[in-house]
This record gives structure tokens, C-alpha cells and sequence, in this order.
């Protein structure tokens, strides 16, 4: 049995979709991962040969601004979870960011390159990693602008947006691979399957900017909405942003034979299935 914590997020749904009958899952109103004893209690109960953390705090503004929560939640929550797989001899997938790194390589990152985080977020999913070795059995799988039926999301906003206003604004200078939260079930649940620890980058396949992320959405959506570009300095977010944080996935590709699908495809499925949800 594998153990989804999280279970009723946008990630933690479509994993408890994927797995069916091999899945239980729990969330806030049945674990409370900031509490060692409430984590002790439930994963000693449900004896899963895996828990797969889904449960963080994502806003990344609030996060700046709520540093002991991030820090509860995203670092000191892993820990008690490492802990309560260590006494159950569970495996732990946990989930984490390309915002553990600065942005400044220029290319794609590899699970070997050295962290820098620039936020708050950013720095308590570090922590939540390194807690991770707690156990000793564990499995991290970074990935980064997720999107998916289950949640909130910028699709969601954009289309949104594009059906009040005519103009929309969006920034041009991050650069990532929007990754479609399905498609990242599928790619955990291969390294899963195939046994495999330590750390993965898994994400849909290529990389563009939001910009170019809110065009692709009103293009395969048929809305005639004009986009300009603005920077990440003109957008003045509390936290700041990596500006280039593509994630390197073929250590993924060659442990698994798992191959992501380019984002824009994932995009096309996305809104055939958000459409008929």
C-alpha cells in the first residue's frame, strides 16, 4: 500500500486516481505533518510500504512572509515524516522545487548541482530535502510549474483573465517547463516502480516563459487576447524568482524509460480533460 499524503491536493488527487486500489490517502483533517506524534500515529497505523509527500506550503509570497510556517511545514513536516518511515521501514517520495536553485547556471539543472535558493520557499523545500535523508530509504523528485484539474493554477488564471480583458501583461524572463500534474504521477510512480532512490528532476519536456506559456493557453483555447511582456523587476513579487530553473530530466528518462511529454501536448490533454471535468 502506498501512502499519499496530500491526498486531496492537485498533485495528491491525481496520484490516488493513478494508483486506485493500491493508494490510501490522507490530508490536514487526518495528519497533521507539523506534529512528530499526529505522523508517528498515522503512518504507524497505516504500516504503507511508501508515503509520498504531496503536503507543502506553496505560495511563495506567503511563504516570504510566513517564514515559520514555510519552515513547519515544508522542512520540520518532512522531518517527522523521514522519522515515522524510519520506525515502519516505509519508503519516502518527497516532493520539491526548482526553486532550490538561483536560476544563474543558464542551462538546464542536473540533480548534481549545488542548491542557492533566493526565497524562503525556496530555502525551507532545501531543508525539507535534506530532512528527507532522516530516512533511510527515501526518494526526492524535483519538479517545477505545475498545473492540473484539482487546483489552482495559472491555466485557470489565464483563461480566466482572458475572458474579462482583452490585454493581459505577463512576464517574459522566467523560464521553465510547465508540467502537467498527471503526467508528473505517471513519472514518480515509474521511479517508484522501478526501485529507484536518491534524487530525480522530473517535468513535461521543453521550456518557454510564462509569456510564452499564456499565449500557448489562448492559442489551443481560440482566445483572441493580446499579451505584453513585462519583467520580473515590473511584476515586484515579495519573493524572488529563479529566472532560468529548467530542470534536466534524462537521469529520469535513463533510470526509468519513462519519457515526458513536450509540455505544449500535455496542455492540449489538460484542457480536453478540464473541459469535460
Amino acid at each position: 500500500m502506498i501512502l499519499v499524503v496530500g491526498a486531496k491536493g492537485m498533485l495528491g488527487q491525481d496520484l490516488m486516481e493513478l494508483l486506485g486500489d493500491r493508494a490510501d490517502g490522507v490530508d490536514i483533517d487526518e495528519i497533521d505533518i507539523t506534529s512528530l506524534e499526529s505522523t508517528l500515529k498515522v503512518i504507524g497505523r497505516v504500516k504503507p510500504e511508501a508515503v509520498i509527500n504531496c503536503a507543502a506550503y506553496t505560495d511563495v509570497d506567503g511563504c516570504q512572509n510566513n517564514m515559520e510556517t514555510a519552515v513547519s511545514v515544508n522542512a520540520e513536516g518532512v522531518a517527522h515524516l523521514a522519522m515515522a518511515c524510519r520506525e515502519t521501514g516505509a519508503l519516502l517520495v518527497q516532493i520539491s522545487t526548482d526553486y532550490i536553485f538561483d536560476g544563474g547556471k543558464g542551462a538546464p539543472y542536473s540533480e548534481d548541482d549545488p542548491p542557492n535558493p533566493l526565497s524562503i520557499y525556496g530555502e525551507s523545500k532545501l531543508a525539507g530535502e535534506m530532512n528527507a535523508a532522516f530516512s533511510p530509504d527515501y526518494l526526492i523528485v524535483r519538479t517545477q510549474w505545475l498545473y492540473g484539474v484539482h487546483g489552482k493554477n495559472f491555466v485557470e488564471t489565464m483563461l480566466k483573465l482572458g475572458k474579462e480583458k482583452d490585454l493581459l501583461k505577463v512576464v517574459d524572463d522566467q523560464i521553465g517547463s510547465p508540467t502537467w500534474t498527471v503526467d508528473l504521477a505517471k513519472a514518480i510512480m515509474a521511479l517508484v516502480d522501478a526501485g529507484k532512490r536518491g534524487i530525480y528532476h522530473a517535468t513535461n519536456s521543453g521550456y518557454c516563459s510564462w509569456n510564452d506559456f499564456a499565449r500557448a493557453i489562448f492559442d489551443e483555447s481560440g482566445m483572441a487576447v493580446s499579451l505584453e511582456s513585462m519583467t520580473t523587476e515590473e511584476l515586484n513579487r515579495p519573493a524572488p524568482r529563479p529566472l532560468y530553473s529548467t530542470l534536466d530530466c534524462s537521469k529520469l528518462v535513463a533510470a526509468t524509460g519513462f519519457q515526458p511529454q513536450p509540455w505544449r501536448d500535455a496542455l492540449k490533454q489538460y484542457l480536453k480533460t478540464a473541459k469535460g471535468a
